[in-house]
């Protein structure tokens, strides 16, 4: 045997032990998702109705963040808007004087 076949079957077994080793991790990370889904109640066959639940969930935060900032820009217009009316009684009362 040569260096390089050595190398070539060194460089093959360190690959079969990371796929091996990504494969392990792998089926840990999917249990522990599918033992903290349980914990919390949710089977792990109903994942199509609890994305329609986090979608629902997120259009409603939209929604309401939206709403918010139509009211902040309500109430700056507001404020603005009166300034400027006092302003404009202000400098015709000074000349009406």
């Amino acid at each position: 045997m040569q260096a390089a076949d050595v190398r070539a079957i060194v460089a093959e077994t360190l690959a079969e032990q990371q796929r091996i080793g990504r494969d392990d991790i792998d089926a840990m990370v999917l249990k522990a998702v599918a033992t903290t889904l349980t914990s919390f109640g949710i089977d792990e066959d109903d994942r199509k109705e609890l994305r329609s639940d986090f979608q629902h969930l997120r259009r409603c935060r939209r929604g309401v963040e939206q709403a918010q900032s139509y009211a902040f820009k309500a109430v700056i217009t507001v404020i603005v808007t009166g300034f400027v009316v006092a302003v404009w009684l202000g400098i015709k009362a000074t000349l009406g004087k």
